[in-house]
């Protein structure tokens, strides 16, 4: 596709904007300068982020200047939330997730060349500003009733929380942002979640009343699973793309766990395979879902995406290797960690029974269904079959020195992890 716009929206990534025709004519005369915001109220960004990340790589690669914004400052106060006030963070701590922002959001954009991203702070400007200056230059441009009439504020007033003037305020910074970037480097585009639409267009109109000139705001729509509720947590907790935060290993899972109903989907917006790529998935979905191959191919991408190639490899041969297709052995120690960390698992102080260990585990009701797994020849230790009913590991089969694999049949798995009494 040559159009930008045309492309975003086959994609399924332009849930609102402000004017379609001036965007596609402001593309058209391009660069476009544009923009979009990342506070730092964890120390790693998320999936949600992610969308908004290869939204811009994509932007950026139709011949685009994108802004990756950083919220020192915002990140201070937070974006209110729906429920409840949110929990202030030292100084020192959001100054530290910033660095941790900043080399994220550097993964996703290129740095390089004629259209070279940059990263900006908001707390570079924001922080010289006066109390006053801040209430007579922009204050004045904004109108309590129509702040009231954002979404999260009015869910807050309606609530026991309620909401403090700090957090009711955060708009005015956010609007601030575009202000600034609009006068320091011509931005005049922004991009969000369409939920985040109050503080969006906020900016688009505090520019046009402090300077007289229309700018332009893209809403991406909330992803979500296929019964609509939010995409953005799992069973372990939030998608996070810092690797401390969760493994390359459950990462690649995530994605290779998605349902064959939203699958395509994703692949619209998570990856950069072609309109021809996703069509042939598409077809393979729904004539061999058995094998999964939009999936592979999802979790592939985004991975290799946030993670590299190396860790791709890696995660591959360990999900190879946990089900005897591969060299368990072999594996190096974090990664092994890391996929073990997926299944259910035993901590012990001695090496017992394998069938005392299958039952530790949980993959079988009872130490007599154990015995019986390893009498139908259904009992794997470390992918080799186990033989005898008594059979019990020793320390040469701890990988590195530590844990052990166990599987029932041929897909159930788990863990055990030898700890010092």
């Amino acid at each position: 596709m040559t159009d930008i716009v045309d492309e975003l929206k086959w994609r399924g990534l332009i849930a609102l904007s402000t004017d379609e025709e001036a965007l596609r004519k402001a593309f058209a005369d391009g660069p476009v300068t544009f923009y979009c915001g990342f506070d730092p109220t964890a120390p790693s960004l998320h999936m949600g982020n992610l969308v908004q990340l290869i939204t811009m790589r994509r932007i950026q690669d139709a011949g685009n200047l994108p802004l990756g914004l950083v919220g020192g400052s915002t990140g201070l106060i937070g974006d209110p939330k729906p429920t409840a006030e949110r929990t202030l963070n030292s100084k020192e701590t959001v100054a530290e997730w910033v660095d941790k922002l900043r080399g994220q959001v550097s993964n996703i954009l290129d740095f390089e060349g004629e259209y070279a991203a940059r990263i900006v702070n908001n707390l570079d400007w924001t922080e010289p500003i006066s109390a006053i200056d801040f209430l007579r230059d922009i204050g004045k441009h904004f109108r309590v009733g129509k702040m009231l009439a954002k979404d999260a504020v009015a869910a807050r007033l309606n609530s026991e929380a309620g909401i403090s003037y700090t957090e009711f305020s955060y708009q005015i910074l956010q609007a601030l942002d575009f202000l600034e970037l609009y006068r320091q480097y011509g931005c005049i585009l922004q991009t969000g979640g369409s939920d985040q639409w109050g503080n969006l267009t906020a900016g688009a109109d505090l520019i046009h009343k402090a300077e007289s000139a229309t700018v332009h705001v893209i809403g991406t729509p909330l992803v979500t699973k296929a019964d609509g509720t939010k995409f953005g947590k799992t069973e372990t907790g939030t998608v996070w793309l810092d690797p401390e935060m969760m493994s390359p290993y459950a990462f690649y899972q995530f994605w290779l766990n998605a349902e064959d109903a939203k699958v395509v989907e994703y692949l619209k917006i998570f990856t950069f395979r072609s309109q021809e790529e996703i069509a042939e998935l598409e077809v393979s979905t729904a004539e061999k879902p058995f094998l999964r191959l939009a999936q592979r191919a999802l979790a592939e991408d985004v991975t290799k995406l946030v993670h590299g190639a190396e860790n791709v490899a890696r995660v591959e041969a360990a999900s190879k290797a946990l089900f005897g297709q591969g060299d368990l052995a072999g594996l190096d120690e974090q990664t092994l960690r890391a996929a073990l960390a997926e299944l259910p698992t035993a901590r012990v102080t001695e090496l017992r029974p394998v069938y005392e260990l299958l039952a530790d585990t949980g993959i079988v009701a009872s130490r007599g269904a154990a015995r019986r797994a390893i009498q139908e020849g259904g009992a794997y230790l470390n992918n080799a079959k186990v033989e005898e009913l008594e059979a019990a590991p020793t320390e040469a089969d701890l990988l590195h020195g530590r844990w052990l694999l166990l599987r029932r049949g041929k897909k159930t798995l788990a863990a055990v992890e030898l700890v010092q009494g």
